[in-house]
């Protein structure tokens, strides 16, 4: 499977933006999406998942209760909504995809997209 990501942009704080997976090749409902992110000098982490039917998701702490991942299988296009964003939200934003189970943020991640920037102001 074929990952891109679009809708990174420079935003201010406060602000919501909306990211957008899309897959091609490969049967897309058989992953698992993951998002990471990357911000300047540091390690790439873990923003959430969600599983191939859409039926759990799995955020990290930072993001809990702001970002939301939702699927539509029909178009092979998974979601990242993120609302309330901070100025710490700024990276490079990648999904991935996985055939795992279990733990979301455990599994790993065959399939990497090249990421989007996401810049937020203060």
């Amino acid at each position: 499977v074929q990952l891109v990501e679009s809708g990174g942009e420079l935003v201010q704080a406060g602000d919501s933006l909306r990211l957008a997976c899309a897959a091609s090749e490969g049967t897309f409902s058989d992953y698992v999406i993951g998002w990471f992110r990357r911000a300047p000098g540091k390690e790439r982490e873990f923003v959430g998942a969600i599983t191939q039917s859409g039926g759990r998701t799995s955020y990290a702490d930072s993001v809990q209760g702001r970002f939301a991942i939702s699927r539509d299988n029909a178009k092979n296009t998974v979601y990242l909504q993120m609302s309330n964003l901070k100025p710490e939200d700024t990276a490079v934003y990648t999904c991935a995809a996985s055939l795992g189970f279990g733990d979301l943020r455990l599994i790993t991640y065959h399939y990497w997209g090249q990421g989007t920037q996401v810049t937020v102001s203060s």
